[in-house]
């Protein structure tokens, strides 16, 4: 339980290091409009749209992320609903964040676990663009730190929660690819 104190308190104070840079104004409408790309729709109209257009491999991609959205939202529940972590402004007396989140625990990022699943998922399907959609992804997971919902564990948790699931869900569908 010790360990679990010191790492929750190095989490706690890093997050007043972000948070504090992230005060500058020309920030925050970059952090919202990431945060919002990771809400969960481009997650359908993406796949959707390149199996429309019969692009090579879409439905394979729509069967991975169906699968894997399917297990993250399973686990990030449990663990939500298990771990009870408190996100900071029920954590930190006086914080308020710059945004209401949608639900009530912080502890894992689920912007991060659908961002980092669909980043994983797309650059194995079609070797997109690697850096491009790791930056988007980790832009949606920081803009969580940046507009006040999670602490820094939190969204480090949650990357690496969907990465795992994007890849059990690849290694799952093995021979299809």
């Amino acid at each position: 339980m010790e360990m679990l104190a010191r790492l929750h308190a190095a989490d706690r104070q890093l997050f007043t290091r972000i948070f504090r840079q992230s005060e500058r104004k020309a920030i925050i409408p970059l952090a919202r409009a990431l945060s919002r790309s990771g809400d969960g729709y481009l997650y359908a109209l993406i796949p959707l749209t390149l199996w429309a257009l019969n692009i090579p491999k879409s439905g394979l991609l729509v069967i991975a992320l169906a699968l894997g959205f399917t297990l993250e939202r399973i686990l990030y529940g449990i663990l939500k609903r298990t771990l009870k972590r408190r996100r900071p402004a029920n954590a930190i007396p006086g914080f308020n964040s710059l945004i209401i989140a949608s639900d009530k625990f912080s502890f894992p990022s689920g912007h991060a676990s659908g961002a980092f699943l669909f980043a994983t998922s797309m650059t194995f399907t079609f070797g997109a663009p690697l850096l491009a959609i790791y930056l988007w992804a980790s832009g949606v997971a920081l803009s969580r730190v940046l507009l006040g919902v999670h602490f820094p564990g939190d969204i480090v948790a949650g990357s690496f929660l969907g990465a795992s699931i994007g890849l059990i869900c690849i290694a799952l569908l093995g021979s299809a690819w």
